[in-house]
């Protein structure tokens, strides 16, 4: 469904930065990270050299090693590739349209709207601003204040959870992140070189969570926020939360006002999550780092080597929240930033319930966290380190999942995530090293595969990283994984199992640095130098467990122009697939189909959401399903049988843009300043999506 009245919409390119981003975006969202120094500087082992250390696969087998020790050698764990038809007829003589993918993809556009396919309906949920807790103000952009926006929905919402209602069917729960503020966009007048107390205590209330009732409408499907509704919550960068876990108490946590280190106060920079088995919500504290000031002044050369592989370095920082709370000043509080960085767990049916920092999931720039209950009954948690050059990491429970709603089996539950091992993932390409020249070129195999293993970090207060001990490996993850030689990655960021298969599918964002003088080059999970778009992997735990060490990988897509020869998608004729750049979040329908949203498109085109084809002779194939507005980033996604749910986020924020002067109008319409939102989408007459 194209907007209305295409003609005002503004269709000039802007300038960008990073892929397709505006440099408004990188300072706000992430403190302008690419700009700065690659802070992972280790000199462990990349695929690359691997490689070339490596026999072949065929040689491996000659000297005896079995198919289960090489598990994820390709051919056992990785799907085909589809293969084209003799006569070179199409994919639409291919076979079906797997259900839940049967629509017209959408165009690549620069509209200021929300496209969504013809057949199909939006509603916008809810916005910045919208009042979520009793007696909360309606939005008033001149008139916002700290405490209506600590009662109101939070700004940039990312990740969104659409959860059952304990009481009611006509109900449902929406838990939504709000990463950053970006106070340039929000607040008139405000003064970037000297902001007021005010403005900064409203940035502050802006960050965290909310969770909101909802109403569904049974005959459109629409969601209508309940304002006042019991399970209505507002979760802030000045809430308290548990320091939970094996760190939790540690010298390395512990500050003037929290002097048992057990207590940090507020959650930054939230972007990503997961929904466990038992009804929680987690969330992914990621570019913290940005909210610190006088990292440049730390003399100490250990303290010093800690901060900058988290990216903190410089003077004041850019929202000066040091101006009048000291626990962003590092000489005044310098273990204040190891409080941030962690996967933080919240339940969503229990207002009264404190979140929690989950320290035994380690601290790093956390995109997300997949869980996955294995057979067993353990609980396994994906996570992704949204850093160029950074990692992949996996969390085993010690204790089994309790089944059942009672209160000890929700108590129980609620503590598995405190208990276990951290592991890191090196992967290992079965091609060789000369066939992977950094063009993107397929090997001769006419795939990017190969095999993999999970190396302990810590468990309990146990730690299996030389040098340091089980604190350190939590507080400092980065820096014990440094040690134990795992893959640098192409910005891992969305880490997720496939409910119906298991499978795990990676979102590798971009890398422009790959390849450059003095980093790593191309290698078989990362094959192009200077990598503007991204790749998916998918990864193959052995015997399907993923409690194992072992797995398989492959490259199911690897983005950008289908036109340009360094793309693939899994195998599917380029020709018939949609152009997708920078994969950011990924999510999976009730069929089992792939569904990808995007951050950055460097293709010039506005972000959208994209479905997949996992099996099959359609494997691979990519079809547009909405794209978002000027300057925005598609996030959530939320994929139901009857409901699609993205988070709008930072629309209009392009370079030039202020408050005074807007460069979106969406969604309010002319005359007024963009607003972060959530988008319901539908089909029409309530049926199910893309059948």
């Amino acid at each position: 469904m194209q907007p209305q009245n295409p003609e005002r919409r503004r269709l000039q390119l802007f300038p960008t930065v990073h892929g397709g981003r505006s440099a408004m975006t990188c300072m706000y969202r992430c403190g302008d990270a690419c700009s700065h120094p690659v802070p992972n500087t280790s000199d462990n082992e990349y695929l690359g050299d691997v490689i070339a250390k490596a026999v072949s696969r065929r040689g491996l087998f000659k000297g005896g090693v079995t198919a289960g020790v090489v598990v994820g050698a390709a051919g056992a764990l990785a799907a085909p590739a589809a293969a084209a038809d003799a006569d070179g007829s199409s994919s639409a003589r291919w076979g079906r349209t797997p259900r839940g993918l049967d629509f017209e993809p959408v165009e690549p556009n620069r509209e200021d709207a929300v496209t969504i396919p013809e057949g199909y309906e939006q509603q916008v949920v809810i916005a910045w601003g919208d009042p979520i807790l009793e007696g909360a103000p309606e939005f008033d952009a001149h008139a916002q204040t700290a405490a209506a926006q600590a009662g109101q929905f939070g700004y940039n919402n990312d990740y969104v959870a659409l959860l059952p209602h304990p009481e009611s069917r006509r109900k449902k729960v929406l838990v939504a992140n709000h990463e950053y503020s970006d106070e340039v966009l929000m607040l008139p007048a405000y003064d970037s070189a000297a902001p007021s107390e005010e403005h900064i205590k409203i940035g502050l209330a802006a960050h965290g969570l909310s969770v909101v009732e909802v109403d569904e409408d049974r005959e459109t499907g629409d969601l209508t926020p309940i304002v006042g509704a019991p399970l209505n919550r507002r979760i802030t960068a000045e809430t308290p939360f548990v320091l939970a876990g094996p760190a939790a108490g540690s010298d390395l946590l512990k500050t003037s006002a929290d002097p048992e280190g057990t207590t940090a106060l507020g959650t930054l920079n939230n972007c990503a999550g997961g929904m466990t088995p038992w009804g929680t919500v987690l969330s992914g504290e990621e570019n913290f780092n940005q909210y610190f000031a006088n990292a440049g002044s730390v003399t100490d050369p250990v303290a010093k080597a800690r901060l900058a592989r988290y990216g903190l370095s410089g003077g004041a920082s850019q929202r000066k929240w040091e101006t009048y709370d000291k626990r962003f000043d590092l000489l005044q509080e310098p273990n204040e930033p190891n409080r941030f960085g962690w996967i933080v767990e919240v339940d969503p049916y229990d207002p009264e319930w404190t979140p929690r920092k989950r320290t035994a999931l380690g601290r790093f720039k956390h995109e997300g966290a997949g869980p996955r209950l294995a057979r067993d009954g353990r609980v396994v948690v994906y996570m992704g380190d949204d850093e160029r050059f950074d990692y992949m990491y996996k969390f085993v429970s010690k204790h089994k999942m309790k089944t059942g709603s009672s209160r000890s089996a929700r108590e129980h539950n609620r503590k598995l995530l405190d208990e276990g091992t951290l592991y890191v993932a090196k992967l290992t390409g079965d091609s060789p090293v000369e066939e992977i020249d950094g063009t993107g070129a397929l090997p001769s195999d006419g795939k990017f595969d190969g095999s993999g293993e999970w190396i302990k970090l810590a468990s309990g207060d146990t730690s299996y990283v030389e040098g340091f001990t089980a604190d350190e490996v939590y507080v400092f993850t980065r820096q014990a994984a440094d040690k134990v030689g795992p893959t640098k990655m192409d910005r891992p960021e969305d880490v997720e199992p496939n409910p119906k298969t298991g499978k795990v599918y990676v979102a590798l964002t971009n890398n422009s640095q790959r390849g450059t003088s003095g980093r790593a080059a191309a290698d078989e999970a990362n094959p192009r130098n200077s990598n503007r778009h991204g790749q998916v992997l998918e990864l193959t735990e052995r015997w399907g467990d993923p409690t194992q060490t072992k797995f398989g990988w492959n490259l199911l897509l690897v983005c950008g122009d289908p036109e340009a020869a360094d793309t693939y998608f899994g195998g599917f004729p380029k020709e018939e697939v949609s152009p997708i750049s920078c994969p950011d979040n990924v999510a999976f329908d009730p069929y089992g189909n792939l569904w990808i949203s995007t951050d950055g498109n460097a293709l010039g085109s506005n972000d959208g959401l994209f479905a997949v084809s996992l099996e099959g002779r359609s494997r691979g194939q990519v079809k547009q399903f909405l794209t978002v507005p000027l300057g925005a980033e598609t996030c959530g996604p939320v994929v139901q049988e009857k409901h699609i749910l993205v988070a709008a986020q930072h629309p209009g924020e392009l370079d030039g843009a202020s408050f005074e002067n807007p460069l979106s109008d969406w969604p309010d319409g002319p005359g007024s300043i963009p607003r972060p939102a959530i988008v319901n989408v539908t089909k029409e007459g309530f049926e199910s999506i893309g059948c």
